[in-house]
This record gives structure tokens, C-alpha cells and sequence, in this order.
């Protein structure tokens, strides 16, 4: 048997037990030994973000592989007992968009069998992490975990595999540049990191005191050369002072922060790249004046999930230590205090931790 919370309606999990299915030539199982929480997870749970059927939350997942089929094993390159992390997004390996690595829009799954919202009606209904199993279908896609890592730390993958791909990959950061960091959550201290090791020759970081107070604290020990809270100081004065100059990627991580995208395109030079990889949470976008993006002729992209190269650099820098991730503060919890721990991430009960870990077994 395998145990899962499911969230059937806002603010509503429910502990309920599934038969584990049968394993064929082509697919799995694993047993979860950690999934990390993250913005998606309590906005799943407050009802911020909607699916219109119960699922199974928690998409960064980590775990050993319990059973495997025989062309499943090979495909994967792993067998039973390896940890593994597994990849939000399904990939049929077929389609146009898999084989131009761009899986995220596969034909077959795309955004809708993302593990951690999945409807559970889709058997075998374990299609998330929070649970002590998860299926893994024949189009699940896998990376190996370095034995130095320990299951908690190892759901950094996602998070710093996120900041490279929206730090670095999608603006194409090239050595030598000046990067502003919206956000210092653990996306936003990854994205710093991660264009640290890009080569970046600054970076600033901005958040909102006293909420953010302990993770701007942290931000230097990720490459951060400035932080600014943007509720007592100009950042696009701060920057400027700094640097003689403004910046020439801003990669914008925060949630339900409508104002930042103003903050974004004034932090921004003339002809800036613009990374927008947080949601508003709104139509509203107070302070953002749209005739900039012309007298600046700035890029704006929008960044959606990752992929398997950031991946695979992630679980490389975290193995290597260069960054102490396995310093930051953390709260764990098992199927017991989950529910108040994602309440916790969402603000709602005091400053969320960094980093927030559901560990079946704790």
C-alpha cells in the first residue's frame, strides 16, 4: 500500500491510502524519501492556483527506485535502490517538441500531467510527492543523485536547476554582466548563484524586510554583492550608484507581486534582457509603464519549468559545495504537520523557512 495527501479542495488534504500498482516491463516504482515545497505548493493549497479535481501535490521529488521494469531500467540507466530526482515534466521522446528538447510542450502530457497535478482519477492516482510512492510512468524522465547528497538537500535540484535555466540559459548571461535579482527566496538565491558561476561581475538582490530580513542576510554567501529592500530604498538608484550603469538581465522570481514587474523594467538598461519567471497572481501591474519597453527596447521572456541540462548542472554545483545549500535553514515534516508546514510556506503562520521539505518517514 502506499500513502498519499491529497488535496481535494482549497486548504483541504486528506490522508488516504492507495493500492500500489502492479509493475510492467515499462514502468515504476519509487519510494519518496523527500519532496521539497515550493510557491506552486501553497498556492495549490490556498486555491490561488485551481485544477478543478483532487490531486496529490508536491512536484520535487526524490527517492530510490523500489521496482522497475526490465526496458524501464535500461531506458533510465538505473535499477532497484538508486536514488533518483525526478523531472516535473513527462516527455513522450517523439513528438516535435521532445526531440527539439523543448519536452515542457510535449503533445502527449505538456502542462497537463505535471507530477504534483495530476488529477487522481488517472490511475494509479500516484502522480505526486506527497506520498511514500510515486508511479513512474514509461514517459517519466529521471536523473541520477550523487551519493553525497542527502534526500532533503538533493529536492535543490529543482529550485537551482530553475535558477540556471532562468538566470543564465534563457537570457543567454554572458561573463562580465550585471544581473538584478527580484525575489530572495530560494529561487532568487539560486538564480544568484547561478549566474555567479555564469560569470556575472554583479549582482543585486531586492526583497521586502521584515519578511525577507533572514534570507537578504543569507544572499552574499550565494554571490549577492548588494541587497536592497525595496520597501526603504530605490533599488534603480542603489544599482546605479553601485555600478555606474543599470542592469543587463533582470530576472524577476517573485510571487503575487504585482509592483515588480515596474521594478523590473526601471532596473533594466536600454536594450536589456528581462526574465520574468514569477506570476503576478494578477491583472494589475501597479508601477509599470509599458512605453519603456520601446524607449528602451528591451526583451522580455517568460520562463516556464526546466529542463534536464540545468538539471544535471544543479545536482553538479550542489554536490560540489561551492554554495551552502546544505546550510540553509530548514524545516522538515512528515504526513503529521505538513498541512501546517505549507500553511507556514504561504505566510501565514510567521516568515516561511528557506526551505520547506516534506520527508515521508520523519
Amino acid at each position: 500500500m502506499a500513502t498519499a495527501m491529497v488535496l481535494d479542495e482549497p486548504r483541504r488534504l486528506r490522508r488516504t491510502d492507495y493500492v500500489l500498482p502492479d509493475v510492467g516491463d515499462d514502468d515504476g516504482i519509487l519510494r519518496i524519501e523527500a519532496c521539497g515545497l515550493c510557491g506552486t505548493d501553497h498556492e495549490q493549497y490556498t486555491g490561488h492556483i485551481r485544477a478543478g479535481y483532487a490531486f496529490i501535490p508536491g512536484h520535487e521529488i526524490v527517492g530510490t527506485i523500489e521496482a522497475i521494469g526490465p526496458t524501464a531500467a535500461a531506458r533510465w540507466g538505473v535499477s532497484v535502490g538508486e536514488r533518483v530526482a525526478v523531472e516535473v515534466f513527462m516527455s513522450c521522446r517523439v513528438c516535435e517538441e521532445c526531440v527539439a528538447g523543448r519536452y515542457r510542450r510535449c503533445v502527449r502530457h505538456g502542462t497537463r500531467h505535471m507530477f504534483g497535478f495530476v488529477d487522481v482519477d488517472l490511475a494509479p492516482a500516484l502522480w505526486g510527492g506527497y506520498a511514500t510512492h510515486l508511479y513512474l510512468h514509461p514517459d517519466s524522465l529521471l536523473l541520477p543523485v550523487p551519493a553525497s547528497l542527502d534526500p532533503a538537500m538533493s529536492t535543490l535540484f529543482n529550485p537551482l536547476g530553475a535558477g540556471i535555466r532562468w538566470g543564465v540559459t534563457v537570457p543567454d548571461l554572458q561573463p562580465g554582466a550585471k544581473v538584478a535579482v527580484l525575489g530572495p527566496g530560494v529561487r532568487g538565491l539560486s538564480v544568484a548563484a547561478a549566474a555567479k558561476e555564469a560569470g556575472a561581475e554583479f549582482v543585486m538582490m531586492t526583497g521586502v524586510e521584515p519578511n525577507d530580513a533572514e534570507r537578504l542576510a543569507l544572499a552574499p554567501e550565494f554571490g549577492v554583492d548588494v541587497t536592497v529592500d525595496v520597501s526603504t530604498e530605490n533599488a534603480q538608484r542603489r544599482f546605479r550608484d553601485e555600478t555606474g550603469e543599470l542592469a543587463d538581465v533582470v530576472v524577476d522570481v517573485t510571487a503575487k507581486a504585482p509592483s515588480a514587474l515596474g521594478d523590473a523594467v526601471r532596473l533594466a538598461r536600454h536594450g536589456g534582457t528581462i526574465v520574468l519567471a514569477g506570476t503576478r497572481g494578477s491583472a494589475d501591474t501597479p508601477g509599470f509603464e509599458p512605453d519603456h519597453l520601446v524607449y528602451k527596447e528591451l526583451t522580455i521572456l517568460g520562463s516556464l519549468g526546466v529542463d534536464a541540462p540545468a538539471y544535471e548542472a544543479a545536482l553538479e554545483i550542489l554536490a560540489s559545495g561551492r554554495y551552502p545549500f546544505a546550510d540553509l535553514p530548514r524545516r522538515t515534516a512528515g504526513f503529521g504537520a505538513l498541512e501546517e508546514l505549507v500553511v507556514t510556506m504561504a505566510g501565514e503562520a510567521g516568515p516561511p523557512p528557506v526551505h520547506g521539505v516534506f520527508v515521508p518517514d520523519s
